[in-house]
């Protein structure tokens, strides 16, 4: 038996995609209005630096008494560092429209499903077809929502490469412009300025 073809070899690595466009991340958004799970999911997944599998640690007691401006303070699964995170207005909303949707636990996940708590294939499963379903072309997963978060910050905020860098633990502004999929986009834009 061969195994599935589309999985890719053991040490090869997956690249996904960030969400480059804000027109499809408020379309994914209008898609998931009457989904208080899903659309809380992708806010914070979109508005954060956290991977997949530390958005599924957020249980509903850490977040209940947030307000815009307040910080989340988690320890990152990956790293074992302790991550402080601002929490902007959208994320807020998002959160306190999930806690409205239903009675939860203070130790209890955020994120569950029908059969417990989400996990990360669950939400990589998730972003896919919430891309597909918007017609988006590319490699999409759940590691997508934290590259749109830095994306966006880049390209459309205009935030600094250092403070990216730092943002995401990487050892060099070249790594943050290669994992936003940004490098080829700034090095063309480069050559366009005209004296």
């Amino acid at each position: 038996m061969k195994g599935n073809p589309n999985h890719p070899k053991q040490g090869d690595t997956i690249k996904v995609d960030p969400i480059k466009e804000v027109k499809d991340i408020k379309a994914i958004k209008r898609m998931l209005q009457g989904k208080p799970r899903d659309l809380c999911l992708f806010t914070l997944g979109i508005n954060t630096n956290l991977r997949a599998s530390d958005l599924l640690r957020i249980t509903a007691g850490m977040v209940k008494d947030l307000k815009p401006g307040d910080e989340l303070t988690l320890k990152e699964q990956k790293t074992g560092k302790h991550r402080r995170i601002t929490l902007n207005k959208a994320v807020i909303d998002a959160i306190q429209g999930l806690l409205a949707s239903r009675s939860y636990q203070d130790d209890e996940s955020l994120f569950v499903g029908q059969r417990g708590p989400l996990t990360v294939p669950s939400v990589n499963r998730l972003v896919k077809g919430w891309c597909r379903s918007i017609n988006l072309k590319g490699n999409y997963g759940s590691h997508t929502l934290r590259k749109s978060f830095g994306y966006h910050q880049r390209i459309t905020f205009g935030v600094g490469l250092p403070e990216l860098v730092d943002i995401f633990n990487h050892s060099s502004q070249k790594q943050t412009l290669t994992y936003l999929c940004i490098q080829p986009e700034e090095v063309k834009s480069v050559y366009m300025n005209e004296l």
